[in-house]
């Protein structure tokens, strides 16, 4: 068969719970849910570090970002560390990257042959490390209360990734017997729906605040919770419960926002359906990390609860099936092996992920432990998480460990560390994240790391 192209859309803290296709009752994504109807939806799909940069540098990398020591939002990727675009230039991809990938420092491409919109010049700077300490505190909740009809800051940078993701696409529509007949692989990514949470007011008025569900807080309260998420709560002043008025705003608009990201999405997808293209391209939808919005009173991500941890994953194209839905789960390290596999491109030894192109073809893969990690703010010393079948053990650096029975509890109230009849599933779990790295190495080279770009800086400055 023919090397297909690879059309990969990335949004920012989108929740997959919080789209059609995986069954919000009112989240209105009608682009995203007739791409899961038509190809293959990924049920427990996780990223393997719930904020942006390590996040999106794992995902780039197919490795854990400990491996490649970025920690952190301000942590720059080694530009000797190859990506899955150093490999697709490599085997006679064109490989385009247009829009947010917060690539931090003076690599702007990371393998990419060309960049058609760069990040935002205030995400690019080499940033101050994370403070970590008791008494840290983000200088507001601007995360929630900025939110409500107003300024969407990112509108028009989302609006010039669909533009010139469009003219990308057309030009490649318009120009079949180009003399690069090379395939292609354009990664368009976007800022939403990542807060702040202004959106226009038409989207907004999608959903009244009397058709939206206060986040279901169970019998949970801040003293109640586990230590490493009280701590996570002070940080981010998401300690005090907002008012209900205040979030049904935040709600609405992010759903506002979801939806609009969702009719960029349709714009680019269209172009494929519309032309040739699509007798030949893959597309390819996923997210870097979740949106917690007022579940276990956190907002924002940096956690391992599903609403963080978990990212949306939908594949279709031809010669792949449709209308599946996987529940295995997978990770954002298995990117770039099923990208190269796709690509019938050699996949590299030393990556933490597999290619998932079997169950893309209506096969299988072997079960899997999922491992995220944790190094920034609001988190003192390290945290991971191990996902196999429908247990999550998530491990603290000096606290205790959790551990849920999602097929019971979904929505992780019920702790299960500790108790006599879960003890060899725990310890089977604890084992499962030792087999794959060291925690107690790693959360101390996270610290070295963030204390010695810390000191640099400050000599730079």
């Amino acid at each position: 068969m023919k090397r297909p192209n690879i059309l990969l859309i990335m949004s920012d803290e989108h929740d997959p719970a919080v789209t059609g296709c995986y069954g919000h009752p009112l989240v209105q994504t009608p682009n995203l849910d007739r791409l899961a109807a038509e190809g293959v939806l990924f049920e427990n799909a996780y990223c393997n570090n719930p904020i942006c940069v390590p996040s999106r540098m794992s995902f780039l990398t197919g490795k854990y970002a400990s491996d490649v020591n970025v920690f952190d939002n301000g942590s720059p990727l080694a530009s000797e560390i190859p990506t899955f675009a150093h490999y697709l230039e490599a085997s006679g991809y064109r490989t385009t990257l247009c829009g947010r990938m917060h690539m931090v420092g003076p690599d702007r491409l990371h393998g990419f042959g060309q960049r058609l919109l760069d990040d935002k010049n205030e995400w690019v700077d080499l940033r101050q490390s994370p403070v970590r300490t008791p008494q840290a505190r983000r200088g507001s909740n601007s995360h929630v209360t900025e939110c409500g009809p107003g300024p969407p800051r990112w509108l028009e940078y989302d609006g010039a990734v669909t533009d010139l993701g469009e003219r990308f696409l057309r030009d490649k529509a318009a120009n079949p017997d180009n003399p690069d007949d090379r395939p292609w692989c354009l990664v368009a990514s976007f800022m939403y729906p990542h807060f702040p949470l202004y959106a226009p007011q038409e989207y907004i008025d999608l959903y009244p605040q009397d058709r939206i569900d206060l986040p279901d807080l169970g019998e949970e309260s801040l003293e109640s919770q586990h230590p490493a998420i009280r701590q996570l709560r002070y940080f981010f002043r998401n300690d005090l419960p907002f008012s209900e008025e205040l979030t049904r705003t935040a709600l609405a608009s992010y759903f506002a926002l979801v939806t609009l990201t969702d009719e960029h999405i349709g714009r680019l997808t269209s172009i494929v359906d519309e032309t040739p293209l699509g007798e030949n391209t893959v597309i390819i939808y996923l997210s870097d990390h979740g949106e917690m919005a007022g579940q276990h009173g956190i907002w924002q991500k940096q956690c391992f609860y599903e609403s963080s941890v978990r990212v949306p994953l939908i594949f279709r194209g031809p010669h792949l099936e449709a209308g599946g839905r996987s529940n295995v789960n997978v990770s954002l390290v298995d990117i770039m092996p099923t990208l190269l596999d796709l690509a019938a491109t050699p996949i590299p030894g030393g990556l933490r992920g597999r290619t998932l192109l079997p169950v893309l073809r209506g096969g299988a893969v072997p079960e899997q432990t999922v491992i995220a990690e944790y190094h920034a703010q609001g988190m003192i010393s390290a945290g991971y998480m191990a996902k196999k079948g429908d247990l999550k053990y998530n491990y603290y650096v000096d606290f205790p460990p959790q551990l849920f029975d999602l097929a019971a509890d979904p929505n992780e109230f019920v702790d299960l560390a500790g108790h006599s009849g879960w003890a060899e599933a725990q310890s089977d779990l604890h084992q499962e994240l030792l087999a794959r790295l060291d925690p107690e190495e790693v959360d101390g080279r996270a610290k070295r790391n963030q204390q010695l770009q810390g000191l640099a800086r400050s000599y730079a400055g």
